[in-house]
């Protein structure tokens, strides 16, 4: 390994290097080395929670391999969820690499770049699970696995120093609605010709129990359909295309009309019908129709089962969506809780529950199973690829530590636990930390990329925290007050006692300015510091003040 600047060049070593999703749940970004080239697999993206005021989506800083282009091979992408394509749209531009995906996440993919306007200026090339393709010293195959999206992908990595086994997302399920995940027989192959590392999946490493199988929950929604006595929305999330099959099913076994509301369900719909899938999907009415027909007649799939405030399901419940639902209807969230969500759902739980709407969730009925392997479906994983050495990925730390503990219970050699930014060699040798690149967050704010801590979030935070002043002082040519400063609040906590606050303050105000001297940047300062005395004595807060010196 070689260090030019902030270029960081690979020797004759096979590297690993987290960008994103280690020590943290989303925003999967995992590089390897070897050779002086690069190979980046997926580019997700998390999202926002409230230290984020006014922020939805969070991208992955790839400033470290931004400085690598000349070595950067391409992306390969595992599967089409936003944890691993949603960054795309923002970065793959500046990235300047082809991206390599199976069809269905290609289709969605595809669909991302159209809305930025880059269609024509990023590479997408569709690759066959099992056909191999090379990227310089890497030799790829994609390896179907199940996961809760079509096509969901291993990726088995051939270098000079060894094969690599990268799981991506993944479970095991018999009988996939969907698909045909690689067998037994077809792991245990790869495995048999020896496998130096496996880069693998730690979301569900606490759960004692397999993650069960997608055809397994038909019987369940099928139940809370048909006994419901009027309206009946499901909520799900909208990738699970396989769970979209298995509502279409029950909507036409019930004899209700389907109506799907959310975007992202629309979008996948369509990918899913261009690519070969959901094509005896029913055909959906839309909102108004939807209404018309009589309560025990619809059945409507939406998004919005993780509080999301713009999605349907919200709306719905406030009341401010063409969908409209009422007591004696049923809500069935076909989904589980992401942990960070639970406040976001609970209020929109609170709203339906206080207009009368019955709500049935995966606590209630066999409704949902994970994408994600339990303990038994890693156990299995390790005894059929036979690693040489265990990398956790795709957790917090607590995850990355239990499966590493949990691998080497179970006879794998070494394991090795890693978080974002850690420069792992893989070999030769035995693996270890070599370096550390610099990793972080971009927040995509409106329709601009900024640092997740920089200026502008922070003075948002302080802002969401304490509130903002602005005073407007007029002055004379010789220095004299003009007239009383004006002084508006935003967000500062006086409430009833607005009125002697801003008496206060302006009195404040204008003894500053009287004494501020000629010196315009002095007296703002004066100006400023005794308007926040005021705010602090008076609230405990220590607001924003604008001080705005108007030369009369």
């Amino acid at each position: 390994m070689t260090k030019l600047g902030n270029i960081l060049i690979p020797g004759n070593e096979l590297l690993f290097l987290a960008l994103g999703g280690s020590g943290e749940i989303g925003m999967n970004v995992n590089c390897y080395g070897c050779r002086g080239q690069w190979l980046m697999i997926d580019c997700g993206v998390t999202f926002a929670d409230p230290d984020y005021p006014g922020i939805d989506v969070i991208l992955p800083d790839l400033g470290f391999i931004e400085g690598q282009l000349d070595g950067l091979q391409g992306i390969v992408i595992t599967h089409g969820h936003e944890d691993h394509i949603g960054a795309l749209p923002y970065l793959a531009l500046d990235l300047g690499v082809p991206i390599y995906a199976t069809a269905f996440a290609a289709g969605l993919i595809r669909g991302k770049l159209e809305e930025e306007g880059i269609e024509h200026d990023v590479t997408l090339r569709v690759i066959e699970p099992g056909e191999p393709f090379a990227l310089g010293v890497f030799d790829c195959t994609f390896v179907p696995v199940s996961h809760s999206i079509p096509e969901g992908n291993a990726l088995l990595i051939e270098t000079p120093y060894g094969r690599v086994f990268h799981t991506g997302d993944w479970k095991l399920d018999e009988a996939p609605v969907l698909g045909a995940p690689s067998t037994a027989e077809a792991l245990g192959a790869i495995g048999d010709k020896g496998v130096l590392a496996l880069v693998c999946d730690s979301t569900n490493v606490f759960n004692a129990e397999a993650s069960g199988s997608e055809s397994s929950l038909r019987a369940g929604l099928l139940d809370c359909v048909a006994s419901a006595p009027g309206r009946v929305l499901v909520t799900t999330f909208a990738s699970n295309a396989a769970r979209l099959k298995t509502l279409g099913d029950v909507a036409r076994e019930t004899g209700r009309t389907l109506c799907v509301a959310g975007r992202s369900l629309d979008r996948i719909l369509r990918v899913a019908r261009q690519t070969g899938y959901l094509r005896d999907f029913p055909e959906v009415v839309d909102f108004d129709k939807a209404m018309r027909l009589p309560r025990k007649q619809v059945m409507i799939v939406a998004t919005g089962g993780q509080g999301e405030p713009r999605a349907a399901l919200s709306r719905v419940s406030e009341g401010t969506h063409p969908i409209q639902l009422d007591a004696g209807d049923r809500v069935v969230f076909s989904s589980k809780q992401i942990p960070g969500n639970e406040v976001a759902i609970g209020r929109i739980m609170n709203r339906l529950a206080a207009r009368g709407i019955e709500m049935i969730t995966e606590r209630q009925a066999h409704i949902h199973v994970s994408g994600h392997p339990g303990r038994p479906e890693l156990a299995a994983m390790y005894g059929w690829i036979k690693p040489e050495l265990l990398l956790p990925v795709h957790g917090e730390m607590r995850h990355l530590m239990e499966q590493a503990r949990y691998g080497l219970s179970l006879g794998i050699p070494r394991a090795l636990v890693q978080t974002d930014g850690d420069i792992i060699r893989l070999a030769p040798g035995d693996p270890e930390k070599v370096g550390h690149a610099a990793v972080g967050r971009l927040v995509l704010d409106g329709d601009v990329i900024l640092p997740a801590d920089g200026g502008t979030i922070n003075e948002r935070r302080k802002l969401a925290l304490n509130g903002h002043v602005s005073v407007a002082v007029a002055i004379a040519p010789g220095g004299r007050l003009i007239g009383t400063p004006d002084i508006r609040l935003q967000g500062v906590p006086v409430e009833e006692e607005r009125a002697p606050f801003l008496a206060e303050a302006t009195k404040a105000a204008a003894e500053a300015a009287t004494d501020g001297g000629r010196d315009r940047e002095q007296l703002r300062e004066k100006v400023r510091l005794a308007v926040r005395r005021v705010a602090t004595r008076w609230t405990g807060k220590k607001p924003i003040v604008d001080v705005m010196i108007i030369e009369g």
